[in-house]
């Protein structure tokens, strides 16, 4: 399922070209803003250095310090922040630059790295349920339940991944655009294809349990039984 890329892609995502009868249905990638922000806890970070901040300023303050060492102890935290909520935004925006997402109508690819190009191919059989969440910015997650018998590393494939899903990891399209009609494209790919290989399969758009971010709560959940 792993493939190491370090130079041509006939196609970009792709490490060869798809098998003759297999179709890209759609290609995208993490919105780095959204990407970094939910992934790093951004505004968690601003907050801890704006505390910092105001402590620092009303402790110099209280000790009856000069203006400008007052100005100094608050602007200090700020500038700090300021630096390393920078290197996590760009951070995210180099994931976003490495990253493809690829559906088709036989697998889902995952190209990513941010030093070394690799790709991740989960062929349909082996994705037992794809979840749905959609965020208040309009972007949306996709993680992917395996097969109870597959297993993927949580390391080599973060930040690719469903948080706090370590014992089974569940690789995971993150912070993508237009989150509905992907999930809507996978979950008729998934159902097609359990149709064409005998396989059991449900695709349904409805409400999801439990709301991360206070996002719109939305489910597709789109199984399909291995066969062979």
């Amino acid at each position: 399922m792993v493939h190491d890329d370090f130079a041509f892609e006939p196609i970009p995502g792709l490490p060869e070209v798809p098998p003759e009868g297999e179709r890209v249905l759609w290609q995208g990638k993490p919105r780095w803003w959204s990407l970094a922000k939910r992934l790093f806890k951004l505004p968690w970070i601003a907050g801890y250095f704006a505390i910092l901040a105001l402590w620092g300023g009303v402790s110099s303050q209280y000790d009856g310090e000069p203006l400008g060492t007052v100005v100094s102890a608050g602007l200090g935290p700020l500038i700090a922040g300021g630096v390393v909520i920078g290197l996590l935004v760009a951070v995210g925006y180099w994931i976003q630059a490495t990253t493809i997402y690829t559906v088709t109508s036989e697998r889902v690819i995952i190209r990513f790295g941010l030093a070394v190009q690799m790709t991740v191919n989960l062929p349909f059989r082996v994705i037992q349920e794809a979840q749905l969440t959609v965020r208040r910015d309009g972007t949306g997650d996709i993680p992917l339940v395996l097969m109870p018998d597959e297993k993927v590393s949580s390391l080599m494939l973060w930040p690719h991944i469903r948080p706090w899903h370590w014992r089974h990891t569940q690789p995971m399209l993150r912070a993508i655009a237009v989150p509905e009609a992907v999930a809507r494209t996978l979950a008729q790919a998934l159902a097609d294809h359990a149709q064409r290989t005998g396989g059991a399969d449900v695709a349904t758009v409805g409400p999801a349990a439990g709301l991360e971010d206070g996002g719109a709560p939305t489910l597709v959940k789109a199984s399909v039984k291995a066969s062979g």
